[in-house]
């Protein structure tokens, strides 16, 4: 599907844009949790952090649930319920957003595992004023994507199971950002 939003334009308040990172899981295939996994020197949350502050969001909020620990420049948000699936680790961010933070007008949502993420692509991606947003790659859909607070309490009655916002998005017309010359769609599912 061609990219459907706007023209590009810088973002005015970027204090106004959360990054919410999705780190919950137990990695099951993956020999264990991905969060704390080191990747080219760096752990793989504190990857996810640097390039959603690289990318000029200066507020970071970070899911867990295998496990657990410190995070240095993002906010823990422990989700408890994190064995039922993906669902829950967006729900728990997108109600504490709701809960704590009510500056916050968007949040662009990442995974933890995301290794093809790069900053220029997080910077591109917000630099569209759209309220749901995905990224594509090659045509095909992925991650990270944007999402309006007016969305997030619809989406928490929706979320179920291991299925995220895909459904969601899908239905409810996101736009569509290319992001395919800037990064690429791979993620850690396997130890190297």
């Amino acid at each position: 599907m061609a990219d459907k939003s706007p023209p590009a334009s810088q973002v005015l308040d970027p204090g106004s844009i959360a990054g919410l990172v999705l780190a919950a899981g137990s990695g099951t295939r993956f020999g264990g949790p991905k969060a704390p996994f080191v990747y080219e020197q760096e752990r793989l949350v504190d990857r996810s952090v640097r390039l959603l502050h690289e990318s000029g969001i200066p507020n970071v909020y970070v899911v867990l649930g295998a496990w657990i620990g410190l995070v240095p420049n993002a906010a823990v948000i422990n989700n408890p319920d994190f064995e039922s699936g993906m669902a829950s680790s967006v729900r728990a961010g997108l109600e504490h957003l709701l809960n704590k933070t009510p500056a916050i007008d968007r949040v662009v949502i990442t995974l933890v595992d995301h290794i093809g993420l790069t900053t220029p692509a997080l910077i591109e991606l917000l630099s569209h004023e759209g309220r749901l947003i995905q990224s594509t790659y090659e045509k095909q859909i992925g991650h990270p994507v944007v999402i309006g607070n007016e969305h997030w309490q619809p989406l928490i009655e929706e979320l179920t199971g291991d299925i995220g916002a895909k459904n969601y998005l899908r239905t409810h017309g996101a736009w569509q950002v290319d992001l395919s010359e800037l990064a690429t769609e791979t993620d850690l599912d396997l130890r190297p």
